[in-house]
């Protein structure tokens, strides 16, 4: 008969068992659920999603009308013994089939891609596809074709406005947050590849906030495959919804490499919101030129990083009348912080006209909060500046820092085609190897402040110099002018 104890020991061993088997079963239900979200998380197929956007994707054919020579000249072989018979013949000005023959028209086409955003026929594509064009096709993924007209265009951000007109509500697709949107989200892009026809391709976002070359740029990037003919198409994120609008690619062929641009719906939106309303856009302005700042001028206006945007000119309007000075660094706008010029140029942008908002500069050491009522940049008028490439100066000029260097002269003024009463050192030469050399300054150039102050002589310059080693400095902050241009420029104060 079993003892107590070994009874106790076999219904622990039971017990045991019955724990692991547990423990088995719940692991293996937790790696289902993994497997079933991993699943989850790359879809099996677009299909579903392409079946239901594709609707509301259109391809979009232009016709313009452009002049064009009666051609008529034989092409001859090289030394052909007809050769200069036949040139003289075609190149006489006094024949009637020679240069002055008369033109005729002929009709060019352009192909490209769009997509409605309401059920009474707005479309929205790129600009670069409709620019130009005399008349505009449009046709539906179920094959119908409608004429369509131009609302408005946004050359800035490269967008284009379009309405047609039906009988019935048309299908669309609405715009998605892309702020929202993350490196490596799944994005679906859908358009009219080298003009054959409806095409779907899939693949990531590889990076947002890319900046191409304009100042409102603000480009998702993604490898989902692009190519001519995508334009104006749209860039789809897993809802259905657009986050970009498929403008651009970066490719040494011509064709997608991976490497394609949608700019940004939070962009788009705007656009589309001002083109839809006014036909035109209306965008705010501040009336400053301005630049990014650098660790050297940040050290040398005494600002612990560099961040925000440094003001290089304040024009007439409404920075001037709310005090903002050249020099000043903007930090904050509107209640959000500045990290670059970029993004400033952006928020101005989007802020409003009319709208009274708050800026925080910085400015001899302390931030200071100024109120800015926005002006509209499309109505803003702009100084005509001197071309640049003006001649290097003849006057007696004196060395520092690398330069040569002479007062600004009413006769230098004149020949340089610089406003009345500028006043400045303009540079004759810069030292190879200096450190001006190593910042891209040019003979030419000129010298019109130095740590926030005027300058109009040598002895000026050396004594804001001297000024700033005083303070513990490391640069001296000087204001150039190139054609009119500013921008602000920290000189090394080191040996």
């Amino acid at each position: 008969m079993p003892s107590t104890v070994a009874i106790a020991r076999q219904q622990d061993s039971a017990g045991l068992m019955r724990l692991v088997k547990l423990t088995v079963v719940a692991l293996v239900f937790t790696l289902a659920q993994v497997t079933l979200l991993s699943a989850q998380d790359r879809p099996e197929s677009f299909a579903d999603l392409a079946e239901r956007v594709s609707p509301a994707v259109v391809n979009i054919t232009t016709t313009t009308t452009v002049a064009a020579r009666l051609d008529g000249a034989p092409q001859l072989p090289e030394g052909s013994p007809f050769e200069d018979f036949f040139r003289d013949f075609f190149d006489d000005p006094n024949n009637p089939g020679g240069p002055n023959r008369p033109q005729r028209p002929r009709q060019g086409q352009a192909l490209g891609s769009g997509f409605v955003i309401s059920p009474d026929g707005y479309l929205v594509t790129n600009n670069h596809v409709i620019e130009g064009a005399d008349e505009i096709m449009i046709e539906f993924f179920s094959g119908l074709e409608l004429q369509a007209e131009l609302v408005g265009t946004d050359p800035a951000t490269d967008i284009a406005l379009l309405k047609v007109d039906h009988d019935e509500d048309l299908p669309f697709v609405p715009f998605g947050d892309a702020e929202a949107a993350r490196v490596g989200d799944w994005v679906l892009a859908v358009g009219n590849p080298l003009g054959q026809g409806f095409s779907v391709s899939a693949g990531i976002i590889s990076a947002r906030g890319r900046a191409l070359q304009g100042n409102y740029d603000d480009y998702i990037q993604t490898d989902a495959a692009i190519n001519r003919g995508n334009s104006g198409g749209p860039l789809f994120n897993m809802d259905g919804e657009v986050i970009g609008v498929n403008t651009a690619i970066l490719s040494p062929t011509g064709g997608s490499i991976g490497i394609g641009f949608a700019m940004s719906s939070n962009v788009v939106t705007g656009v589309v919101d001002q083109l839809r309303e006014f036909g035109s856009t209306r965008r705010g302005w501040l009336g400053v030129r301005i630049q990014n700042m650098t660790d050297e001028m940040a050290e040398a206006v005494g600002l612990d990083e560099a961040r925000g945007a440094m003001v290089t000119e304040v024009m007439d309007g409404p920075s001037q009348e709310a005090g903002i000075l050249a020099g000043d660094v903007i930090l904050e706008f509107d209640g959000g912080d500045v990290a670059d010029s970029n993004m400033l140029v952006r928020r101005v942008a989007d802020a409003g006209v009319g709208r009274a908002v708050d800026v925080v500069v910085f400015r001899d050491g302390e931030p200071l909060t100024l109120s800015v009522t926005l002006g509209q940049r499309e109505l803003a008028e702009t100084a005509s500046m001197a071309a640049p490439g003006a001649p290097a100066p003849e006057p007696e000029p004196s060395s520092y820092m690398g330069m040569e260097l002479a007062p600004l002269t009413d006769a230098l003024r004149v020949e340089m085609d610089l406003p009345a009463g500028l006043r400045g050192l303009v540079i004759g030469s810069v030292e190879p190897g200096s450190d001006a050399a190593e910042k891209g300054i040019l003979p030419g150039d000129l010298i019109t402040e130095a740590n926030q102050q005027p300058v109009t002589s040598v002895a000026e310059l050396r004594e804001r110099a001297d000024a700033a080693r005083d303070a513990g400095r490391k640069s001296l902050l000087v204001l150039l002018r190139r054609g009119g241009d500013p921008r602000f420029v920290a000189l090394s104060l080191e040996d």
